[in-house]
């Protein structure tokens, strides 16, 4: 005789697999609670949670201090005592076709260049506090890139395309990456003025829109509409009878991924009044500190509020920082007035930026945190009517430090005038390699699908710098 079928009710398996149902949900939970991906990986669910880097990553956060407009590598970073000798001579040979404004002769700077730490590398006086950490840094003198203009050159800087709307560096990081602290944004710009190409540079394009940045513009005030106007426990409410009208509805809609991201943007605004009210407050900083920044002196007030704040959100777990030295649209952009502004602009930001090397360095922070100074380009050696620079994208100075960054070197050369990049040139793509790199990503892997082929921040290009790594 046969054996009879098992058989069984929906009661009793329900009864009999509910356990395991609950211990998945228990397994998401404890792994959420850890710090570690688990089952919230899942980019859809749980956008910002923290996921496992390609290699062993020697940064764990980015903090990218951005002077709009274009800083003089000639005047800051880059000695020319050739420049100087032949000041009010032309160029020696042809310049580029590709010129915005037709520039004159050679301008030699008018600031002097000194040695500095044990490297001994020069530095501007315009920047004796940055100059007091150049052990730290890697001066990277032979950076290119593509675009004369701020709008193109700006947008491969901070995306990697110069015309059309790609994912910012801080979004692809956030992507890959995830954040640390789920209860603060992964990715915050603050950015006191319009910039050209303003939310491109930190937009998240065709990546889901939760990794776009989150703009910060009023010091004061940094994050509008915070405290909601229902309570915490009627929000928690609303957004709850979301999540259900959410796991209703038809998930196959081809804007699933959006409105995910939306719910998931709601869900950070409420546990963001728990945390980013005391994450935003710089009055917790003691006086001594304050004033290490530079806060209320007039002239490094601004930046210096930024670059606590950054510092703030760095120790707090929030994985890309982009600062832009913005009191107004394009505040390095010097086509005159270069022996008056160029001071100024140095005096604002020079305090706040060692302070930052400083506290951080002091905190412990600086061996795993990857500080980017610079801006989209360099500025011409030849002069653009008497007192100013033209844009100058084929050879300028950035300089890195931290995380894994060797510091207290030079990387790369100018020709003699500082036109041309002559020596280990690094391009924007190699740039963006390097820093992927050194946060544990294979730039080559970072991948998103979009128009039918994949997509990397370095498009078809670049190569990890790796004389440069510690």
């Amino acid at each position: 005789m046969p054996p009879r079928p098992v058989t069984s009710s929906r009661r009793n398996f329900l009864a009999r697999t509910g356990g395991g149902l609950g211990l998945l949900a228990l397994a998401d939970l404890l792994a959420a609670q850890s710090g570690g991906p688990g089952l919230a990986a899942d980019r859809s669910v749980h956008p910002f949670a923290p996921r496992s880097p390609h290699h062993a990553p020697r940064a764990c956060r980015v903090v990218f201090l951005y002077m709009p407009g274009g800083p003089s590598h000639v005047d800051l970073f880059d000695p020319k005592p050739r420049l100087a000798i032949d000041h009010g001579k032309p160029l020696p040979f042809e310049k580029p076709r590709l010129e915005r404004t037709k520039t004159g002769h050679l301008l030699g700077s008018p600031w002097s260049f000194a040695r500095h730490g044990r490297s001994g590398i020069e530095v501007s006086e315009l920047l004796p506090r940055t100059a007091s950490c150049i052990d730290d840094l890697c001066v990277i003198r032979s950076m290119v890139a593509d675009n004369i203009n701020h709008s193109g050159a700006a947008l491969q800087m901070c995306t990697g395309e110069q015309a059309f709307s790609r994912p910012s560096m801080g979004s692809w990081l956030l992507y890959g990456l995830g954040t640390e602290n789920q209860n603060l944004p992964g990715f915050v710009v603050v950015s006191p003025a319009e910039v050209f190409q303003g939310a491109q540079l930190w937009a998240s394009s065709f990546l889901p829109s939760a990794y776009q940045g989150t703009r910060v513009r009023d010091l004061e005030h940094p994050i509008a509409n915070l405290g909601g106007g229902t309570g915490p426990a009627g929000q928690r409410v609303m957004l709850d009878a979301l999540g259900r009208f959410d796991a209703a509805r038809d998930r196959t809609s081809v804007d699933a991924s959006a409105l995910d991201a939306r719910i998931a943007s709601f869900e950070l605004a409420f546990r963001m009044q728990r945390e980013a009210p005391e994450a935003f407050d710089l009055v917790r900083e003691s006086p001594s500190v304050r004033a290490l920044y530079g806060i209320g002196s007039p002239e490094t007030d601004l930046f210096g509020r930024q670059c606590l704040l950054g510092r703030r959100l760095l120790e707090r777990g929030v994985r890309f920082v982009q600062l832009f030295d913005a009191p107004f649209n394009n505040a390095w952009d010097h086509h005159s007035g270069l022996r008056e502004n160029l001071p100024k602009r140095c005096r604002a930001i020079d305090q706040p930026v060692a302070a930052l090397l400083t506290d951080l360095k002091a905190l412990g922070l600086l061996d795993d945190t990857l500080v980017l100074w610079g801006g989209e380009f360099g500025r011409t050696p030849t002069a653009e009517g008497v007192d100013g620079r033209e844009h100058h994208p084929f050879g300028f100075t950035m300089w890195m430090a931290g995380g894994g960054i060797r510091g207290g070197m030079v990387h790369g050369a100018t020709d003699e005038f500082g036109w041309h990049a002559v020596q280990d040139r690094v391009h924007v793509h190699d740039l963006h390699a390097t820093i992927l790199h050194l946060m544990g990503i294979d730039h080559e892997r970072l991948t998103f699908r979009f128009g039918g082929r994949d997509h990397r921040l370095t498009d078809v290009h670049g190569r990890v710098v790796t004389r440069i790594l510690a």
